[in-house]
């Protein structure tokens, strides 16, 4: 698990290099669409071990007297107060996160633009709240025909009633809370609008993903197509690269499908078009840091069974029609694996065969697998997390971490007191409870000082858990998957 498979110190360097030479080749000034997440980005931290989560921010900071941030927000999104799935946050909220965020690394934002702003009223109120703290907002409007309609999208009746973003760096990097941001479309306009003041200018987009210099059938790139599964996304060889240069190169099918488009946009800005190929607009480096092919390989191969898992359980929530089980289980096949591919599967799956209850599976740095039973005091996976950290901190099985003296308490407050039905402690009762025996107890500090440990671990649920387990499990960067069933036949699952 703590095998190394991707060179981060090289990557920082060539793709700075990479950004640095586009920016000359378009005489000094370079919009760059940012794709993917700047911060946090976990799942190339999971197919590429060895990736840090926030290496896109560490390659901006090498580029921060250069750069220039622009975030772009759909005023559709503002209205219908979409929501980031990984933080739960809504877009707007995000937007302000990412500011300060962005600040505090003291790199410079310069403004925010509200995309497909034809008057909403949210994202007036957004645009008030901005303004009123200080950030400069433009507007960009719906262009009728977009993206076909050419003629008009390159006219002063297109990006020309955009308002023109002022800008004072030389890389401006255009960056958004989610996908459908029009972050591509802001940096056409901006060309556009470059071009008619005489300013040279030109385009690049930067996303880790697909890897273009790495085959097609790559787990890598399948990984990629997994996590992408809801928007449709497909992983193909571009054809524009391959008549220009006769060289493979991977790209997606929204870019190839648009990129004749882009091209003609391009000649009647420039002229001419000054890329061949979708390829071509991009800047990743990312296939030339694989220092292990096979150590990428069977990352890749794990996340797209943790896809699956939940894709599976999502369609058992009702939150999903079950399409992206269904191309995830393909994408599966195209790789040659199954569920049980994942060692902390069948583990966990025995013990509550066994028991007759729900278990928990933790596979621990070193391969070794733990498991959690369900009891009258735990649940499964508070167990299995106890476990752990005697398995890592070297003490005894047999001993009590936490006496039941201790745990009957807080039980009793959890049924009595606070309406709750199920008594057994979840992960943050058993934290909070353990860090209280940490004072007196010496082997529960022991314990303790064995948390950061489980970052990177993996582990598997026979249920699906609670929104309290899984985000605690989530912020000690445990990967957890799930059996798509419940505890209970309910209907209503907290």
């Amino acid at each position: 698990m703590s095998a190394i498979g991707f060179d981060n110190a090289k990557y920082i360097q060539l793709q700075s290099e990479q950004i640095k030479k586009r920016i000359g080749e378009f005489g000094g000034k370079l919009y760059l669409e940012f794709g993917g997440k700047l911060f946090d980005d976990y799942h190339a931290a999971r197919v590429l071990p060895g990736f840090l989560p926030d290496t896109k921010i560490n390659l901006l900071l090498e580029l921060k007297d250069q750069a220039e941030l622009v975030i772009a927000i759909n005023a559709d999104d503002i209205e219908k107060n979409k929501v980031r799935g990984d933080l739960g946050i809504t877009y707007d909220l995000d937007v302000l996160r990412l500011i300060d965020a962005f600040r505090n690394l003291e790199l410079f934002v310069g403004s925010v633009v509200i995309t497909q702003y034809k008057g909403q009223q949210a994202a007036d109120s957004f645009i008030q709240r901005l303004e009123s703290l200080g950030v400069k907002v433009y507007k960009h409007f719906p262009i009728p025909g977009y993206p076909s309609d050419v003629a008009l999208i390159v006219s002063d009746e297109g990006y020309g009633k955009n308002e023109y973003i002022e800008t004072t760096r030389s890389l401006i990097v255009v960056t958004a809370p989610g996908p459908g941001s029009g972050k591509m479309a802001v940096c056409l306009s901006q060309l556009y609008q470059e071009n008619k003041r005489g300013i040279n200018a030109g385009y690049a987009k930067f996303e880790t993903f697909p890897i273009w210099n790495l085959p097609l059938s790559h787990p890598v790139n399948i990984a990629y197509e997994a996590a992408t599964a809801d928007l449709d996304d497909v992983n193909m060889i571009d054809p524009f690269h391959l008549e220009a240069y006769g060289k493979v190169a991977v790209n997606y099918n929204r870019d190839v499908d648009i990129f004749p488009v882009l091209s003609t946009m391009f000649e009647k800005i420039y002229g001419s078009s000054p890329y061949k190929s979708p390829t071509d607009m991009g800047v990743n480096m990312a296939g030339y840091c694989i220092s292990d092919d096979a150590v990428v390989s069977e990352a890749a191969k794990e996340e797209i069974v943790r896809r699956y898992y939940t894709a599976i359980c999502e369609k058992r929530q009702g939150l999903s029609d079950g399409q992206e089980a269904y191309k995830i289980e393909l994408l599966m096949q195209r790789v040659n694996i199954t569920m049980n591919d994942r060692a902390v599967v069948a583990p966990a799956l025995r013990v509550a065969a066994a028991t007759g209850f729900p278990a928990c599976a933790i596979e621990l740095p070193d391969g070794r697998i733990v498991t959690g039973k369900t009891s009258n005091l735990l649940g499964a996976t508070s167990a299995a997390m106890l476990n752990a950290l005697k398995a890592l901190g070297n003490i005894d099985d047999e001993i009590e971490l936490i006496s039941p003296e201790i745990i009957e308490p807080v039980q009793d407050l959890k049924v009595n007191h606070l309406g709750n039905h199920n008594p057994r402690l979840h992960t943050d009762e058993v934290l909070i409870a353990l860090s209280i025996c940490a004072v007196t107890d010496p082997l529960a500090e022991t314990a303790m000082q064995q948390l950061e440990k489980l970052r990177d671990c993996e582990a598997h649920s026979t249920v699906i858990l609670s929104q309290v387990d899984v985000n605690v499990l989530k912020k000690l960067g445990i990967r957890l998957t799930c059996e798509p069933t419940y505890q209970t036949k309910k209907l209503y699952h907290k």
